[in-house]
Parts: structure tokens; sequence; C-alpha cells
């Protein structure tokens, strides 16, 4: 492992479960984190946690698909902290007006349509759009941002956040999917893109793991399965969900040049055997 003590990370939406793991994470290893959330109050939640650990931390407000904003937070962090040498591009998430409410589409749901039946005819461009751009766009500013200081410089990485959805779409989910497989194909081009100028480019494709947003989604009132998180373990083969603890080791992985100099352009699932899995 590299010695990446005193290093400057920057995770946007770093206020949420997952990316404000990592941002401790890092946190630990010595590394100086600047967490990016749209909510200031949930990035310098986790900012705390970090100082008081005897980290070093700052939470920045920032709105991932305003330009300006992420330079201003640009700005901040390099003021605060210095210039960014590992970006985590962890802001994204889906929302209900570019989600179905079934699987399937059945006949009878356009001949006796149903008001709480959202189709794929019913799905609305704007939801499906901020999807979109939440996850693609939101990947893409920061990174034009954050890579101009990162040019040349030794030891840089970015690490996009991607999904299960980016190998095989989910049901009910389109939006979602099409803007994670956006994500990892901005991947592969950025790494391509950068590879003459030392920035390696990477991501990490999370299977199922508990989040805000999709607690209910996964668990009912009493913590219980959902059907839908039924199904979802059912085409697991580790038979469970994961826990944010055991994406650390591909994230410190992917950002540590001596671990992974080598590697770059790659997705890596971590799923436990959800993509190897054909369902029989």
């Amino acid at each position: 492992m590299a010695d990446l003590k005193d290093k400057v990370a920057v995770v946007t939406g770093g206020g949420g479960v997952l990316c404000g793991a990592f941002a401790k994470e890092l946190g630990r290893h010595g590394i100086k984190v600047a967490i990016l959330d749209l909510k200031k109050e949930a990035a310098e939640v986790v900012a705390k946690e970090i100082n008081e650990a005897g980290g070093t931390a700052i939470g920045v407000e920032c709105n991932v698909l305003v330009k300006e904003s992420v330079e201003a937070a640009e700005r901040e962090v390099a003021e605060k902290l210095g210039d960014c040498d590992i970006l985590i591009n962890g802001a994204g998430g889906n929302h209900p007006k570019g989600t179905t409410s079934k699987d399937y589409l059945e006949v009878e749901d356009i001949m006796n349509p149903n008001s709480d039946i959202k189709t794929f005819f019913d799905l609305d461009e704007e939801g499906i759009q901020f999807v979109f751009n939440l996850n693609f766009i939101g990947t893409l500013i920061p990174s034009q941002v954050f890579s101009k200081k990162m040019v040349n410089k030794e030891g840089t990485a970015i690490l996009n956040v991607s999904s299960m959805n980016a190998f095989s779409p989910l049901t009910r989910i389109p939006a979602y999917s099409g803007a994670k497989a956006a994500v990892s194909n901005f991947t592969q081009w950025l790494a391509v893109h950068m590879s003459k100028v030392g920035i390696r480019v990477n991501a990490i494709a999370p299977g199922f793991f508990l989040t805000q947003q999709n607690y209910r989604l996964l668990l009912d009132e009493n913590d219980q399965p959902t059907p839908r998180c039924e199904k979802i373990l059912s085409q697991t083969p580790m038979d469970r969900l994961g826990k944010p603890e055991e994406l650390f080791g591909t994230l410190m992985w992917l950002i540590d040049d001596k671990a992974s100099g080598f590697v770059t352009g790659i997705t890596v699932p971590v799923d436990g055997g959800f993509s190897a899995y054909s369902g029989v």
C-alpha cells in the first residue's frame, strides 16, 4: 500500500450512507477529506465524525449539477485542504417519476387504466432527465472541475460509483439503470482520455446495500425483507445484503497507485455474486 497520508480526497454525495462510509475510511488512512453534499449539514456530520476520530475533514455544500457550484467547492477545498488528488464521484440516486409500478407491462394496464399503477407510458420526462443528470452529469461536471489540477500530478485517481444496473438493468427503474450504464461507459472513456496525463479512472459497482434511499424499498415497517428484497436475495448467491465496510477493500485498492497503478478503465462489482448468477 502507498502512503496516502495527507493526500486530498473529494467525495461527492458524501453525506449519504455509502459515500459517508467511504469518507470515514479515507480519513482513517490519514487522507484529508472534503465531503461534498447538496445538504451541507449532512456533509458536516460526516466531517465531524472524521475530525473527532483524529482525521482531517471539511463539509462543503455543493450542487453537482451546477458547474459554478462545483467550481466554488473546488476553490474552498483548495484553500482549506489543498488541491484534489483523489476524486470519488458518489452523488447519485433514483426518483419515483422515473420508476414504473410493475416489472412487466400487461394488457389490462392499458385496457383498464389504474391511477395507482405507473406504466412505461406514464413515465415523466422531467423525472427521467433528473435521474440521468444526477447520476451522469453529476459525475461529468465534478470530473471536469477537479481533474484540471490533477493533470501530471503523481498518484491521482478518479473513482466513479456505478451500479449493478449498469451490467443488467433491474425492472422498474429504467432511468437509473440507463444513467448508471452511462457512468460505467464514461469511466472507460475518461480512463482512455486521461491515460497520457497520469490520471487513472475506475468505478466501483455496489450490489445491494441498505441506504437512506432504498431502506423502505428493501425492508418493511418491521425491518423484514420486502417482496422486492426477497427477490433480490434470491438472485444473490451469498443470500444477504452487503455491508458498507465490504466496499472498503476495493475502494482503497483502486485509489492506491502502488496497488493498482496499471489498472484503469474498469468497473468492479462488489455484489455477493449477483452479476455472476444466471438465476438457474
